[in-house]
């Protein structure tokens, strides 16, 4: 049923349920995983930020955040690994379709009405522009 199964990350606690998630769906399908992180820049993204310490140090971190997850998933699982630069919507949009992947496991803060309007929604933008299925989480059940 599945055979690619993609993770955005950013390691927020609605990503590491996610990731869980993700792990045990592909165990279960042995399915390959995909770990993504994104780092957060665009057109808009000013060349002097983009080029800057900082950025290298946001990929650094995604480096080691994705290498943990593939270090927590069960053995014998084939996970890759990736960190691109770009807007998160996008860039998980853009890597599904190129992957060929089957579904896509995102976490959700389930923030609502005015909050989400303001801060926008990476997991609402790819639910519904995704080409293929999303499973959406939430960090726990209380949430």
């Amino acid at each position: 049923m599945y055979d690619a199964i993609l993770v955005p990350t950013d390691g927020s606690d609605p990503a590491t349920r996610a990731t869980e998630q993700a792990a045990a769906i592909a165990d279960r399908f042995d399915a390959t995983l995909h770990v993504l992180y994104c780092v957060d820049i665009d057109d808009r993204t000013p060349l002097d930020i983009s080029s800057s310490q900082s950025v290298e140090s946001m990929r650094e971190y995604g480096r080691e955040l994705t290498a943990e997850v593939a270090a927590a998933a069960p053995e014998g699982l084939e996970v890759v690994t990736v960190v691109e630069d770009g807007d998160p919507r996008e860039v998980i949009l853009e890597y599904a379709d190129e992957q060929d992947v089957d579904v896509v496991v995102m976490g959700t803060h389930g923030r609502t009405g005015i909050d989400r309007l303001l801060l926008g929604s990476v997991t609402e933008h790819v639910t519904r522009n995704a080409e293929c299925s999303v499973l959406v989480t939430r960090a726990d059940d209380a949430a």
